[in-house]
């Protein structure tokens, strides 16, 4: 029974959002790191970190959708918020200012 729940998770990632997971992995250092959060009615994101501190996102129905592209790219580690994860990320200036919008201006 648990071999046929695998088959359908993988079946309802989305083919797009497999494709750029993988293209985040291979641009960014053959492996990366892959938190799953849930955003409630909005879905899921999956926060993408590479092994160059890149940072990167795809957006998903929900939270189960986002495992289940984590588990069908290759170099792709499911983590956590802790403390290792964050500390793999390089946040450059220029990323800071469009996170702040206008007011960083």
């Amino acid at each position: 029974m648990a071999t046929q729940q695998n088959s359908d998770t993988e079946q309802q990632a989305p083919r797009r959002a497999v494709e750029t997971a993988r293209r985040f992995v291979s641009g960014h250092g053959e492996s990366a790191r892959a938190v799953v959060e849930n955003l409630g009615r909005g879905g899921a994101r999956i926060v993408l970190i590479g092994a160059d501190g890149a940072l990167g996102d795809v957006m998903v129905p929900d939270q189960a959708t986002g495992e289940s592209v984590v588990e069908q790219v290759e170099g792709l580690h499911g983590s956590e918020w802790d403390a290792d994860t964050t500390a793999a990320l390089t946040i450059g200036p220029g990323h800071r200012r469009r996170m702040a919008g206008p007011r960083a201006r």
